[in-house]
């Protein structure tokens, strides 16, 4: 032992206490992730190379990889409908006439769509039916699970009423019938003809505007001077006939003649009704009798105005999916709906409760909305102010 010059004692240099220990590597965990090594410590030379040559023969190989692979497969229409619901948005309230033809509808054209999904009829009644209307344009989702039926005058509201939408743009399947509608008054209401009508202030029951009961109510009192009151506001053709038999109102223009066949037949039997008007443009042969509104109308402007008006009548019972469906489904489901139209058990089905089936075809229809959407701006113009409240 060495001792120090302040009495302290040391080991010698060579002793093993002295010796500096040898530095052991650390041991990394089994899941620590090592650094990866700069980028500067690649060659220039190798990153040139790789950059120049190997990444673009691997980028070649991995293309013609992906070329030579088979597509997947699209789904068919029947495996997209298969297991699924398919609804109906009626723009009526329960009991009226478009609702007796969507639900006649819904029992039987599920089993014509591939797939047969189930159908399922949902009333979305308000505003004379735009509100279904502009569910199906702007909300309903754009699949073909969702199919509406609403008053065929929506057709013309764009044009006649500013709604918002373009009729040329929805999926049209067709409609179930063509069609005339009158105006019905209560046996005990003073208004029995269409010169009472002129004479003999009255009131009569409205939807909400661009619904039948009203442009029809408004053609009457704007074009022809009918003494008319219109009450507006309730929910579908089957509320509004209930208040004529309360006493609340006179009656209500614009109910088809197919509904009043199918629903109240008894009262045109029993003469609980008058019918002093029909709307359409060709007569209705089942009532000769009544008046036809173009044979009451005055001059060119005045027929032009009240053709544009009454367009939708070629199309009574318009059935519609929304805007930009895949095409293979607009296909289907035009398709399903014109087997329907053929179909005996449905057929039966509508003669057991008194609807008129006589379909127009899609293509029919959007030929219709071309002439319409094709009328001079002056004669749309005076047709907006003549149903305008």
């Amino acid at each position: 032992m060495r001792v120090s010059k302040d009495g302290n004692e040391s080991a010698p240099r060579n002793h093993p206490s002295r010796r500096r220990l040898r530095r052991l590597p650390r041991m990394r965990s089994e899941n620590e992730v090592r650094p990866a090594k700069a980028l500067s410590a690649v060659p220039r030379r190798t990153a040139q190379w790789w950059a120049r040559f190997a990444l673009p023969t691997l980028q070649a190989g991995l293309l013609m990889v992906a070329i030579s692979m088979p597509p997947a497969a699209a789904q068919s229409v029947e495996e997209f409908y298969r297991g699924k619901n398919v609804t109906i948005a009626i723009g009526f309230s329960v009991g009226g006439g478009y609702d007796l033809y969507a639900r006649l509808l819904a029992r039987h054209i599920g089993k014509h769509i591939p797939g047969q999904p189930n159908v399922i009829a949902q009333n979305r009644e308000g505003a004379g039916s735009q509100r279904a209307t502009l569910y199906l344009y702007n909300a309903a989702p754009r699949d073909g699970t969702v199919i509406g039926a609403f008053s065929r005058s929506m057709a013309v509201a764009p044009l006649i009423d500013n709604a918002p939408f373009d009729a040329r743009k929805l999926t049209w399947l067709g409609s179930i019938s063509t069609d005339v509608s009158v105006c019905m008054t209560w046996y005990a209401s003073p208004i029995k003809t269409f010169d009472d009508m002129l004479a003999t202030p009255f009131t009569m029951a409205g939807l909400g505007g661009g619904a039948d009961p009203d442009i029809f109510a408004l053609m009457l009192r704007n074009m022809f001077g009918a003494k008319l009151k219109l009450v507006s506001g309730y929910p579908g053709t089957n509320d509004g006939t209930l208040a004529m038999e309360r006493g609340e109102v006179s009656g209500m223009c614009g109910l088809s003649w197919s509904t009043v066949k199918a629903r109240h037949m008894d009262w045109v039997k029993a003469k609980k009704i008058n019918l002093p008007v029909q709307f359409g443009l060709k007569k209705e042969a089942d009532i000769p009798d009544v008046p036809a509104i173009m044979d009451l109308t005055k001059g060119d402007e005045q027929t032009k105005m009240a053709r544009l008006i009454l367009a939708g009548q070629a199309m009574a019972r318009p059935i519609a999916a929304p805007p930009g469906i895949p095409e293979d489904r607009k296909k289907a489901l035009i398709a399903a709906f014109e087997a329907t139209m053929k179909d005996p058990e449905f057929l039966a089905d509508a003669r057991k409760i008194q609807a008129d089936i006589d379909p127009v075809t899609a293509t029919d229809i959007e030929k219709l909305l071309a002439e319409i959407y094709a009328t001079p701006k002056d004669i749309v113009a005076k047709a907006a102010k003549a149903i305008a409240n």
